[in-house]
């Protein structure tokens, strides 16, 4: 089964956070996904000002819309952000200064501008009060993910009662260094059994023998990996943009900030994330279907 990819910032040049995506890019990117193996997608968006953040996703609507390609591709929107945890190493490479905490009213204004195209919102529990917002998008039919957040573990199990059923890029969007045991890996893997778990597979954003230990503890059954590809992804190494920032891009292909130590999303392609899924980590094919097929369309409800 070709993969299915539940984050994609970018690919090919094309920046899906710009406010200056044009056609012709999106285009030149779908192509290339779907050269890749890639048969559906939620086109990402992370942390803007909550206008710009509207005005991203409208013209991603014009533009999917205006092409049978992208309209095929382009299952709907993935939105990281803006209602994130902002401080330093939970964030990430997000913008701290556009992060303001959940709000019903907010999530609704990003549900009007997609049109119905918004599938997926990752927010932080621990910034959505009574977990309004959660609760909001989850009677819409928007699954919502943690992720960028240090939920409590109790924060956590209210996420879950309000319809939290997702983690975004597990061991990623967090501090270098965590507590020992009561961590954010530690409690979203003990709650295994009631989330889906999402990985980067590229060595970078999590080391492979930790990954292949997350994975054994969360299970094959919930599982699944992403690209978290940006505008660099097939682009080689260099200065590249994702949302108006800009993105160095070292000769191993990892994506930072420059000065900065946090990754600002990943150069992988669903190819060479199954190669390291096999080489790497050793998992058969079996495994790595479900991983990059099976259960990313579980999750978005396109299989039972």
């Amino acid at each position: 089964m070709k993969a299915c990819d539940l984050q994609v910032n970018g690919y090919a040049g094309a920046d899906f956070c710009s406010v200056d995506l044009t056609a012709d890019a999106l285009h030149t990117a779908c192509e290339a996904l779907e050269e890749d193996g890639v048969e559906t997608i939620l086109a990402t968006v992370i942390t803007d000002t909550m206008d710009a953040l509207c005005t991203k996703v409208s013209n991603l609507v014009r533009l999917r819309e205006q092409d049978p390609l992208a309209t095929r591709l382009i299952n709907g929107f993935h939105i990281e952000g803006p209602f994130l945890n902002p401080e330093t190493g939970w964030i990430g490479a997000h913008p701290a200064d556009a992060v303001i905490p959940a709000t019903p009213d907010n999530a609704q204004r990003l549900l009007d501008a997609g049109e119905g195209l918004v599938r997926l919102v990752t927010l932080a529990p621990e910034c959505d009060a009574g977990m309004a917002t959660t609760k909001t998008l989850h009677e819409q039919g928007v699954i919502v993910s943690a992720g960028h957040a240090n939920p409590s573990m109790d924060q956590l199990k209210a996420g879950i009662d309000h319809g939290l059923s997702m983690f975004t890029h597990l061991g990623n969007g967090c501090p270098l260094t965590l507590l020992r045991h009561d961590n954010i890996i530690n409690r979203v893997l003990h709650l295994s059994d009631q989330l889906w778990i999402g990985f980067i597979p590229d060595g970078a954003h999590v080391d492979f023998f930790a990954l292949n230990h997350y994975l054994t503890l969360a299970g094959m059954e919930r599982a699944f990996v992403v690209t978290d590809a940006i505008a660099a992804a097939k682009m080689g190494p260099g200065r590249h943009q994702l949302s108006g920032m800009e993105v160095e891009v070292d000769q191993e292909g990892v994506a930072r900030r420059p000065g900065s130590p946090y990754l600002a999303g990943s150069t992988l392609t669903m190819p060479k994330a199954r190669e390291n899924l096999a080489q790497a980590l050793g998992r058969d094919s079996s495994e790595i279907n479900k991983l990059t097929a099976i259960n990313p369309r579980k999750a978005l409800g396109l299989l039972s």
